[in-house]
């Protein structure tokens, strides 16, 4: 410190912190060689609180208001010091402003899952977070137990110690209570003020902070669990599963049958027309409301060329719907096991009855 700043500080005589900052806890007014004058004039704003610490021990403490620093307002400073009948000027004191506003905005979250024994789904992980709120309400445990003899002091430099807190007092909560996973969403409000004041008891005393605010923002389940949730969602949403099914079987033979459609199309149609025979002739379709009859032993499964590409197998049945459904012609190239090459449909013994006689030649005109 220049000559300057030190003549400057002793004819300075109002102490006070015009506090800028919105995470700053503690602050020590900076004074050379700590000298405050007789009468000097000690400004404290509301949400602020003067600690005078003398020689390590903490003094006085003075509340929001405009005081003048003498005998009379500084007793415990006056016993620890030893005047009897008034001090001389300057003596030597540490001035430290403690803010007693509320510092929202801070966050907590849970690092790694937190282990909890479901009601419904049994041992599982979750994770949370959310946000809370601090404030100080005992100037005297703060510097004893965290501040010490810090120029400054913020709200960053307890966050840790808090969210491990907040984060062990979760699991005794969750564990506590023992409401299902899938009931705790609408337990928010509720458990972040249980929590919050279990917290509140354990660094009541020795922190002397206060958490006024602490709210959970969302509890997680692990990815699968919720993976297998929505699958569950999805089933209950369908309701009838072979209603379903057939509702898009018949979707994908309107979109990919008919004349006039993409290869790509009548592909989807044959491969869709094929499982849907298939379906009809396991036992216990129905067809028209009347139970289809049991399945006929099939010797022989076939596989039908479709754009270039083998479908199937199928059995002898199913290509025998297709071709009546005019998804096989003729010209289909088929194979099934014992058949060196691949051939066409209708050269085929097995399945040329399946595509009736030939059509009759047309009627002369008279």
């Amino acid at each position: 410190m220049g000559l300057f700043d030190k003549l400057r500080n002793e004819l300075i005589d109002i102490i006070e912190w015009v506090d800028d900052s919105r995470h700053t806890l503690v602050w020590r007014f900076p004074r050379y060689q700590n000298e405050i004058k007789n009468g000097a004039q000690l400004i404290v704003r509301p949400g602020q609180m003067a600690v005078f610490v003398h020689r390590g021990q903490v003094a006085d403490v003075f509340e929001p208001g405009h005081h003048e620093l003498k005998t009379d307002n500084l007793p415990i400073l006056s016993t620890l010091s030893g005047w009897k009948y008034g001090f001389n000027s300057p003596f030597k004191a540490e001035v430290y402003f403690v803010s007693t506003k509320q510092i929202t905005d801070l966050k907590w979250g849970t690092p790694n899952p937190v282990m909890l024994r479901d009601p419904e789904f049994g041992p599982i992980r979750i994770r949370a977070f959310g946000t809370y709120a601090i404030r100080a309400t005992n100037p005297k445990a703060l510097l004893t137990e965290l501040v010490g003899t810090d120029q400054e002091f913020g709200a960053d430099a307890v966050t840790e110690l808090l969210r491990s807190i907040i984060i062990a007092t979760l699991a005794e909560t969750l564990a506590k209570a023992n409401v299902a996973a899938l009931d705790l969403a609408g337990k928010y409000l509720e458990f972040g003020e249980t929590l919050r004041k279990a917290v509140q008891e354990k660094i009541d005393d020795e922190y002397g902070l206060e958490i006024p605010q602490l709210i959970i923002v969302n509890i997680s389940l692990p990815e699968a669990v919720e993976k297998a949730l929505d699958t569950r969602t999805s089933m209950g949403v369908i309701g009838d599963m072979n209603k379903f099914q057939q509702f898009q079987i018949g979707q994908a033979m309107t979109a990919g049958g008919g004349t006039g459609g993409s290869p790509a199309a009548e592909g989807v149609g044959l491969g869709v027309g094929l499982a849907m025979a298939g379906r009809m002739l396991q036992p216990g379709a129905v067809a028209g409301g009347v139970a289809a009859s049991p399945p006929p032993i099939v010797s022989s499964m076939w596989h039908v060329a479709v754009n270039g590409q083998s479908q199937g197998p199928y059995a002898i049945e199913q290509v025998a719907s297709a071709i009546a459904a005019g998804q096989v012609t003729k010209s289909t190239l088929v194979w099934t096991a014992g058949m060196a090459n691949w051939v066409a449909a209708g050269t085929v013994p097995q399945l040329a009855g399946s595509f009736g006689p030939p059509a009759p030649p047309p009627v002369p005109a008279p």
